[in-house]
């Protein structure tokens, strides 16, 4: 699903909201979601999942064209634990 198609399906049970009002939303939610795992290292919807702060180490790779050993630096992601809601509605 895309942004575009997420702002569509919330259009149709929201038909009084126009579709700029709902992008707004969206953005606000979506970004206040991001600010939230930045701050506190977690994000968790009941139902939903939880999204979780994950650090990745540094390590060694290889370029796959040359098989040159090069270092990949640390860095930050996000992981997602699904809840069991969910994993059984898949």
């Amino acid at each position: 699903m895309t942004k575009s198609e997420l702002i569509e399906a919330i259009q149709k049970s929201h038909k009084d909201l126009s579709k700029v009002a709902i992008e707004q939303v969206v953005e606000t939610a979506f970004s206040t979601v991001a600010g939230g795992i930045k701050k506190d290292g977690r994000f968790a919807y009941p139902g939903f999942g939880t999204f979780i702060l994950r650090n990745r180490k540094a390590r060694k790779g290889r370029n796959p064209q040359t098989g040159e050993t090069l270092n990949i630096k640390a860095s930050k992601t996000v992981g997602f634990k699904p809840a069991p809601v969910l994993k059984k509605s898949l």
